[in-house]
């Protein structure tokens, strides 16, 4: 339901809200807006408590005066903004990037400033108009905790030859994982139907019967004790499919707690705090240059946090340099 063009709303909180989060209670209390829409107020000082600007995080007590200006959201627009970002590859056609962890691709809701759309239309201008005026010239995704690789249209030419070699599954795309668990097998392949998960909606499932096809091969790279650092080739691009996929046979992601990885990771008799981020790179991306067909492939080095989780957990189990940096030299 769209907002109305301005309004007010008053609240007083009964004796059974007590100890529910400020932005859980509004969502059900003014169900016209989302709680995303919700905690967007919030956070631009437009909800009050007792007179008082309210943070997102407050939890009610009975009895209190929530007051609520609801304004429409402003029209998201992909303007410019001085972002730092790694340019890898640059021509008239396309630009390489590597994207980040933390950074969202382009804008949506909840993010409209801060994307590597803001940051390339600084630094490039103009990108591809094909993608719209909030996504120009994006023809894959990362997710906004998965570092890596990405490839962007700077034309409209350009985004059509990529988007077909992306949907006829000619781009060769290489990510390095570090997996809970031991793999048992030193490669192998999943092939596990990918479909949106009924019970959480912001994740995707591969453990339903239906789904779209998709398709992860990996091999191991190196044994850790508990965990399994992976190298992963995607011959499909479906939403969250490594991170579904290795969930679905009990090896999730480092770092990724939405698809059931541990908040911590034992390694010999050390144990290692929950990393701030997936343990997802992308390192390599090959394809088709859109003018000159010649084939291009382009490797994003593995981002120091990765690098030095690693060596931690290496040094932990008591390997010598020489076989720390072994494995992955080739990624950095």
């Amino acid at each position: 339901m769209p907002e109305s063009p301005t309004s007010q709303q008053k609240l007083t909180t009964a004796s059974g809200d007590a100890g529910r989060r400020l932005d859980l209670f509004l969502s059900e209390r003014v169900p016209e807006l989302s709680r995303t829409r919700m905690q967007e107020l919030i956070r631009e000082g437009n909800v009050r408590v007792n007179g008082r600007i309210a943070k997102v995080s407050h939890r009610v007590a009975a009895g209190e005066v929530i007051e609520v200006q609801i304004l429409p959201r402003p029209a998201l627009v992909a303007v410019p903004e001085d972002l730092p970002l790694e340019i890898l590859l640059v021509d008239d056609d396309f630009v390489i990037v590597n994207k980040p962890a933390g950074m969202v691709v382009h804008a949506g809701a909840g993010h409209a400033r801060g994307t590597l759309v803001n940051a390339l239309l600084y630094r490039l201008e103009k990108l591809s108009g094909a993608g719209g005026p909030l996504r120009p010239g994006i023809v894959h995704r990362l997710d906004r905790e998965t570092s890596g690789v990405m490839v962007v249209a700077r034309n409209d030419k350009a985004h059509e030859h990529l988007a077909e070699q992306f949907r006829s599954r000619n781009v060769r795309k290489i990510y390095l994982a570090l997996v809970h668990g031991k793999m048992p097998r030193d490669s192998g392949s999943i092939t596990l139907p990918i479909s949106r998960d009924p019970h959480r909606r912001t994740r995707m499932t591969a453990r339903a019967t239906k789904g779209r096809h998709a398709r992860t091969d990996w091999r191991v790279i190196a044994r850790l004790d508990r965990c399994t650092l992976v190298e992963t080739v995607l011959h499909t691009g479906r939403t969250h499919q490594i991170r579904a996929h290795f969930s679905a046979i009990g090896h999730p992601v480092v770092g990724d707690t939405l698809y059931g990885a541990p908040r911590e990771l034992r390694a010999g008799t050390r144990k290692f705090p929950l990393l701030e981020r997936n343990f997802l790179h992308a390192a390599r991306i090959g394809f088709s240059h859109p003018s000159s067909v010649a084939w291009v492939e382009v490797r994003a080095p593995l981002p120091r946090d990765l690098r030095v989780y690693f060596e931690q957990i290496a040094g932990a189990l008591g390997w010598h340099v020489t076989e720390i940096d072994a494995p992955i030299a080739p990624y950095i």
